[in-house]
């Protein structure tokens, strides 16, 4: 009796399993083509906003993005686990008739996943000082999904009698009664595989229209490398070896190639012919402005770097282009600030959260951009607009910016109330790319396809890229020798204070035994040397040598 108990809770949590498919691929198609709420990246968005900052930090150092999406993928598990347990405890209701089943099961999973939507928007909106989504829109939203998990659960077992017996109350006791409780387990198992058939391929297109139609960027047809400034046919000095080309064409990072790290597991879409900017806080004129207001006032470009400060030494979390927007100092004079003002805090479309000094944000180089590398910024950058800081590290620099308040406290933002710096200011690197396989080399186009062979006697390029944030880089050093002597190398102009600079140096292999272990230091143009000492990135950004073995 016991073993037959345990089977048919077994069978009936799939068959809550088969009638969830359904249902959660409604919620998907909602979310795609009505912009809805969905369920799986509510929770992975309060799992990051509650997620401590050290944790974090050791997860992209060891997943990068796969942090991410992994939440995003453990959460749609435990959605489909939710709808096969709603399916075991509706057995303890004995409702007869299709529809009043149907009713009672659309029912129960509607206010049970109601509470958990209202619990996860009022925590994310508690954690960011944003607010997620409308609970109207979200209880809206929640209604057809239940009703087709409701009626879909219920029609498994309608009309399976093949004659008058019993089809689950009775306890089989001869052979035909037997057969029979097979036949009924097959139609029910049948029309609950039919349901799964059908509901795969829509959750397969949802969740591909979701992240591969916009994470996924294809480099562009042409092999040529991006636009530079005055490019020279003329290589600068230190740069003649060919096999440094990847380098300097990748100077600018192509769009496609630059990082990205923000707390959404499915990225924003903002319709920019009804976004709007609002700016108000200790401002004597508040004002809101659409996205053709801003391109129509006067516009500066200007090259900057962005690194992640979660990036370890090495890493690939760094990035430069071309960026085109306003000066963010434009829009404070159009506000008219007020005595006692502080802090900039911006929010965002997607619930991210971040506030910048003020002195910060009155800088020449601050701006709100709305092109990057000649183009719109894409969905994955920040379109319509984001800001860029020159100086600090990534976290500052937020995209989908929908809201600009001028307060007089300092303000923490998302990542500040996790644990991460408020100062923020990007410390002085240095990364080898050339030779060896740091993720740097990454950002860099068909670099990879550089083959250096390591042969004893013949030269060996060194290089890579050296940053201080709005410092600039005065001097590099090379040691091949683990750092018992140093060896300055050339340095590349570069494009503007606010961007990395491409640095080159090379040495002679002596023997084919052994091994040469290479290490790389900066100064910045305030003569401060780059620290040698190692510590992670959390709170602070990393430090420490970036340091290969060949």
């Amino acid at each position: 009796m016991i073993e037959k108990s345990g089977r048919n809770t077994a069978t009936t949590f799939v068959l809550g399993l088969a009638a969830g498919a359904v249902a959660i691929a409604i919620s998907l198609l909602l979310r795609s083509f009505a912009g809805g709420p969905f369920i799986p990246e509510l929770a992975s968005q309060t799992l990051f906003s509650l997620t401590p900052g050290q944790f974090e930090s050791q997860a992209v150092e060891n997943f990068g993005p796969l942090a991410k999406y992994s939440a995003f993928t453990g959460a749609i598990i435990i959605y489909f686990i939710l709808y096969g347990v709603f399916a075991v405890l509706l057995t303890r209701f004995h409702w007869k008739g299709y529809l009043r089943r149907a009713t009672l099961a659309s029912a129960v999973a509607y206010v049970i996943l109601l509470i958990i939507s209202i619990s996860l928007v009022t925590i994310t909106e508690a954690r960011t000082h944003t607010q997620a989504t409308s609970i109207t829109r979200l209880a809206i939203s929640l209604i057809l999904p239940q009703i087709a998990f409701g009626f879909i659960l219920s029609s498994f077992y309608a009309n399976v009698r093949l004659s008058k017996k019993p089809v689950l109350d009775k306890k089989p006791e001869t052979t035909s009664e037997i057969d029979y409780s097979k036949r009924v387990s097959r139609r029910v198992f049948l029309r609950a595989a039919i349901a799964t058939i059908i509901a795969l391929p829509i959750l397969y297109l949802g969740l591909n229209r979701l992240f591969l139609q916009h994470e996924v960027q294809v480099p562009p047809p042409s092999s040529s490398p991006l636009l530079l400034p005055q490019q020279s046919i003329t290589r600068p000095l230190g740069f003649k070896d060919p096999r440094l080309t990847p380098l300097l064409d990748s100077e600018v990072t192509p769009t496609y190639l630059f990082y990205r790290i923000d707390i959404n597991p499915i990225v924003p879409q903002v319709d920019s012919t009804s976004w709007t900017l609002t700016v108000k806080g200790q401002v004597n004129n508040p004002f809101t402005m659409t996205y053709e207001q801003i391109k129509s006032m006067p516009s500066v470009e200007e090259y900057a770097t962005l690194q992640c400060v979660s990036s370890k030494i090495g890493g690939d979390l760094i990035s430069t282009a071309l960026w085109k927007g306003v000066r963010l100092k434009d829009l404070l004079s159009m506000a008219q600030l007020r005595p006692g003002a502080k802090y900039i805090a911006f929010r965002c479309y997607d619930g991210y959260d971040v506030g910048i000094p003020l002195e910060r944000g009155l800088l020449e180089g601050t701006i709100l951009a709305y092109d990057m590398n000649l183009a719109p910024l894409t969905a994955e950058h920040g379109y319509p607009v984001r800001a860029i800081v020159p100086g600090l590290y990534g976290m500052m620099n937020p995209k989908w910016i929908t809201e600009i308040e001028v307060v007089n406290d300092v303000y923490e933002g998302y990542w500040q109330r996790n644990g991460w710096t408020n100062d923020a200011r990007e410390a002085t690197h240095s990364f080898i790319a050339i030779p060896g396989q740091a993720p740097i080399r990454d950002r860099f186009r068909n670099l990879d396809l550089m083959n250096i062979n390591i042969v004893p006697g013949q030269k060996l390029p060194i290089a890579g890229v050296a940053f201080a944030g709005d410092r600039g880089i005065s001097k590099v050093e090379v040691s091949t020798d683990g750092g018992t002597t140093w060896k300055s190398a050339n340095i590349k102009e570069p494009f503007s204070k606010y961007t990395w600079v491409l640095w080159a140096s090379g040495f002679t292999p002596a023997a084919p035994q052994g091994s040469n272990r290479i290490v790389v230091r900066a100064t910045d143009k305030t003569g401060k040397v780059q620290t040698s000492e190692v510590r992670p990135p959390f709170p602070d950004g990393n430090t420490g040598y970036h340091i290969i073995n060949i």
